[in-house]
């Protein structure tokens, strides 16, 4: 995850602070041009920062997810630590993944096997 300082920050902060919004409007909040949010907005997207929602494919219209508003808890530490995907994540992220796959297992759902 490759953030850039302020904007990224900012787009975030704008959107839990004003709730869901377009790129006109994150622009005047952030006071980054338009264009670079709108560059910006489907990469937070791809990182899980942000959602686009409807009610059109095209309204432009994001609200910040919890991953995103646990960038900006963790903001501070954004340039100490070297993987800051893993510390918005928590500790737990992992582990549930696995616990998952475990528990598939448990109960036999083990898709590499055919049914005989």
């Amino acid at each position: 995850m490759k953030l850039r300082q302020p904007t990224d920050f900012l787009i975030l902060e704008a959107l839990e602070d004003k709730g869901r919004n377009v790129a006109t409007n994150l622009a005047a909040h952030t006071g980054k041009s338009r264009k670079n949010i709108n560059t910006r907005l489907p990469v937070l997207e791809d990182y899980g920062l942000v959602n686009k929602i409807g009610p059109a494919e095209r309204s432009g219209l994001y609200e910040i997810s919890s991953t995103g508003k646990a960038a900006l808890v963790y903001q501070d530490q954004y340039d100490e630590v070297d993987d800051f995907e893993a510390l918005i994540e928590g500790p737990n992220a992992a582990a549930e993944q696995e616990g998952d796959a475990q528990t598939s297992f448990a109960r036999g759902e083990n898709d590499d096997e055919d049914d005989e």
